[in-house]
């Protein structure tokens, strides 16, 4: 199974991730910002960092860049989609998923290990997981505040469609203790805390990210012999 992970001017997490999708045991391929088709890949992570320089805002001038336009198109075909931290502010700027990240409270950037609830394991991405399981990822960012409108929320809370939620303490004010949410499919999903970072216990606080990516991999593996079937 080959994993996409694009690179932006101003990415910072993209060798991480690919690390993470090869480590689940799916080839890792790199995607430039100028690209303008996918290479054949069966999944795409839109990685961390800080593509642009955050000018305008957070994700603003990557939604634009060559790439997205396939990406918008294959996962509106049903492509597993993944936002990570950056990746999932550019994820809500091409309309992938609603909602906005705004800047964290009392305007300070927050780095910890930050501990995250499970609601949701019907994802793509999240099948490997307990429902209500509690996994320890690290946290990194200064526009990690998650933002919808009331309608948009109740949305979200009624269809299941919140898939992580901050545990304990909420570091950055987001709504409803939101750290990620998923598209009505539930094949395009986006977080700010980062799991590829959580993926060996000898590099990160713990393994726990891992179980993002064997679920893409199993949720590609299953697809792939369903078309076969």
């Amino acid at each position: 199974m080959k994993i996409g992970v694009i690179t932006f001017p101003g990415t910072l997490d993209d060798v991480d991730a690919a690390r993470a999708a090869r480590y689940a045991g799916a080839e890792a391929v790199s995607l430039w910002h100028a690209d303008e088709d996918l290479r054949g890949v069966d999944a795409v992570i839109v990685p961390g960092g800080f593509s642009y320089g955050d000018y305008l805002r957070c994700g603003a001038i990557a939604r634009f860049a060559p790439v997205m336009g396939p990406v918008v198109e294959a996962a509106r075909r049903g492509m597993p989609v993944l936002g990570i931290c950056n990746g999932f502010q550019i994820l809500c700027e091409a309309g992938l998923l609603p909602g906005a990240l705004v800047r964290n409270k009392k305007l300070h950037f927050v780095c910890r290990d930050q501990w995250l609830r499970v609601e949701n394991t019907t994802t793509a991405w999240t099948t490997r997981y307990d429902a209500g399981a509690e996994i320890l990822v690290p946290l990194k960012s200064g526009e990690g505040g998650y933002v919808a409108d009331k309608s948009t929320l109740d949305e979200l809370e009624g269809e299941g469609r919140v898939v992580f939620r901050y545990a304990g303490s909420n570091p950055n004010g987001s709504y409803h203790d939101i750290a990620g949410i998923r598209d009505a499919t539930g094949r395009v999903v986006g977080l700010m805390p980062h799991p590829e970072h959580a993926i060996d216990a000898l590099t990160g606080p713990s393994d726990d990210g891992l179980g993002m990516f064997y679920s893409a991999v199993d949720a590609l593996t299953s697809a792939a012999a369903t078309s076969r079937a």
